[in-house]
């Protein structure tokens, strides 16, 4: 696989800036992710393709292998205003590709995912999935107890993939999404730390390594 997961840095901003803007073009004012970087309380996570050769840096938790990046992973940096619609000045060719992201709050015993979004050629490959599963990992290693997000009523496939792992809808919040007014499910997944929870969760991880392959994930 050649996309792989780590915490999001200042260079990333422009690139996940516009990530929000697409998908989520009615959210205002827009995120101050600068900011937020530099909120103890939140934590940013992207998915990166390399631009040139390895640049995997950083310490932390990891988790798997990273597969090296393939030669049309560098082409399509190198043409990803053709490709993405996402202007040239947006990414320095020495600087890795961003692909999406995804934005949790710790709250004493609670993960929040804040937003997750991937650019929308790349939806429906896995990469979503892949947000989500370090959204959970990052959580059991923070300690906390659960997870929690909001999704909007109409999304079915993001439901899914909710459910798939674990996640399950425990309320409604009226009139959440100020584009349409539309209500949003609030779902969460409780005992991330139980056995009987990570038992679950490393047999999901091995699913999707399988159907996938495996990529690696920069936690911290």
């Amino acid at each position: 696989m050649d996309f792989y997961v780590r915490p999001m840095h200042s260079e990333d901003i422009p690139q996940v800036t516009q990530i929000e803007r697409e998908a989520f073009a009615t959210t205002w004012p827009p995120t101050a992710f600068r900011r937020e970087l530099g909120n103890r309380m939140s934590r940013y996570l992207v998915i990166s393709a390399e631009a040139d050769g390895y640049k995997v840096g950083g310490s932390g938790p990891v988790v798997q292998s990273l597969v090296p990046p393939a030669a049309w992973v560098q082409r399509m940096v190198e043409g990803v205003k053709n490709i993405f619609g996402v202007p040239p000045e947006i990414i320095n060719p020495e600087q890795e590709f961003v692909a999406g992201y995804v934005g949790i709050w710790f709250i004493v015993d609670e993960a929040h995912i804040t937003s997750i979004a991937v650019r929308e050629p790349l939806r429906r490959t896995g990469l979503g999935e892949l947000l989500v599963m370090a959204s959970v990992e990052l959580a059991m290693v923070r300690r906390a107890q659960r997870v929690t997000l909001e999704a909007r009523i109409s999304n079915e496939p993001a439901h899914a993939l909710y459910e798939k792992y674990g996640f399950k809808k425990i309320n409604i919040r009226k009139r959440y999404y100020s584009d349409n007014g539309e209500d949003a499910y609030i779902m969460t997944v409780d005992s991330i730390l139980s056995p009987s929870y990570q038992r679950k969760f490393e047999e999901m991880v091995t699913l999707y390594n399988r159907r996938r392959g495996e990529a690696k994930r920069i936690l911290a």
